[in-house]
């Protein structure tokens, strides 16, 4: 048995997975870990739906808002990371439970990341070359003509990743999804007792509609604006999300803010439709339906004592 063992909560975005953590915070000593891609931006706690005040004092958080709009954060950084923080959450004696939505970030801390070959410079700079000329969109285009599987799970804004999937492809002559299919199980030394929220699409949507509205009424548009004026670079990885990208639009562009919203939600929802093919294929996952969710205390105490 692995001596890193930690409890994961997965899900697509708006499945509750937040609240869920923190019921369990009121039974048993929890730290939750983030691991999803977007809510490390300290600008953007509310765009990226991070805790707040009052939830961040039910029970301790880490990897939350602390990375610069201008710093790209890999799966491996976050592996790296995520390691040390579940290392030292079971010195302090209490359960880390980690809490997030991007796949690939749990696949790296749990499975490692498979040995890519170095990719050329002069690769790396064309393919960037390209998207300052033609954009993300455009890219992402010939990503899902090389590789669909990983052009799938990525937005078609996701300018760092996009790049990195296609210099991947034009450098070593092999997608993503196959260095991913080779890499070695079991390289972190983390055990995951992993548990999904389980939903429908449909049953997301209402309440992805409304998260958006109160994201707005809590100052979404201001965030992005004082964002910009600190990081005024459009390709700064932190604009690359959902929400920063539409906000964007409506700041720099012009475009009606109703129009982005509805944007906003509709990428959100293809989103979190990604999300639920991802996880559907996710392998050991304990599904729960909200009903079920009273039992999840007991199931943590149950594999946390070594009995599941």
């Amino acid at each position: 048995m692995t001596s890193l063992r930690a409890l994961c909560l997965l899900g697509p975005t708006g499945s509750g997975k937040t609240g869920a953590a923190l019921a369990l915070a009121r039974e048993l000593p929890v730290t939750v870990i983030n691991y999803d891609s977007r809510q490390v931006y300290v600008d953007f706690p509310i765009v990226t739906a991070q805790p707040e005040a009052q939830e961040l004092a039910l029970c301790p958080h880490r990897l939350y808002g602390f990375l610069p709009t201008l710093e790209a954060m890999s799966a491996a950084h976050f592996a790296e990371l995520a390691r040390a923080e579940i290392a030292q959450v079971r010195e302090q004696g209490r359960l880390p439970v980690l809490v997030g939505g991007t796949g690939l970030y749990l696949r790296a801390l749990e499975q490692g990341l498979a040995d890519i070959p170095p990719v050329p410079q002069e690769v790396r700079q064309w393919v960037l070359g390209r998207m300052e000329r033609e954009g993300p969109q455009a890219l992402h285009a010939d990503l899902a003509q090389a590789d669909p599987v990983t052009a799938a799970r990525l937005h078609p804004n996701d300018t760092q990743r996009i790049a990195r999937a296609l210099e991947v492809f034009l450098g070593t002559g092999r997608p993503l999804t196959a260095w991913f299919e080779d890499q070695k199980q079991g390289q972190t030394g983390v055990e995951l007792c992993k548990v999904g929220l389980s939903y429908t699409l449909g049953e997301l949507e209402p309440g992805l509609s409304r998260r958006i509205d109160d994201m707005l009424s809590r100052g979404a548009v201001d965030e992005v604006r004082s964002a910009w004026a600190a990081t005024p670079d459009r390709d700064a990885p932190g604009y690359s999300g959902i929400g920063c990208t539409e906000l964007l639009a409506h700041l720099l562009d012009g475009l009606d803010l109703a129009e982005a919203c509805g944007l906003w939600f509709r990428n959100t929802r293809a989103y979190a439709k990604r999300q639920l093919t991802w996880f559907a294929k996710e392998e050991g996952v304990r599904w729960v339906r909200p009903e079920g969710l009273g039992r999840l205390p007991e199931l943590a105490r149950t594999w946390d004592s070594g009995a599941a």
